[in-house]
């Protein structure tokens, strides 16, 4: 006789959602420290930081996106912060 197992998302270590949002902040701030210091996605799929984000946005999709999309955008922000802006008047040193 073959049974159905149903395949639900569980928090690692018995972590509720509620405690998973509460510490939210906590998760992005780890990715955006890993993308300064220049991790590679393979890495950063590999840390606790990545698994609560990835159980979030299964759990929430509406509420919390989905981890990739959170490192791509911090690695957009962090190599726009390094380039020089077009906008930004050039001072000219012998006027």
């Amino acid at each position: 006789m073959l049974t159905m197992v149903q395949a639900t998302v569980a928090p690692a270590a018995g972590l509720r959602i509620g405690e998973l949002e509460a510490q939210y902040p906590m998760y992005c701030k780890a990715m955006r420290m890993l993308v300064r210091e220049g991790a590679s996605l393979a890495k950063v799929q590999r840390t606790l930081c990545w698994e609560r984000l990835s159980v979030l946005h299964t759990s929430l999709p509406r509420h919390y996106r989905d981890p990739a999309q959170l490192f791509f955008n911090l690695q957009r922000e962090l190599r726009d912060q390094q380039a020089p802006s077009v906008n930004q008047p050039q001072l000219n040193a012998g006027s």
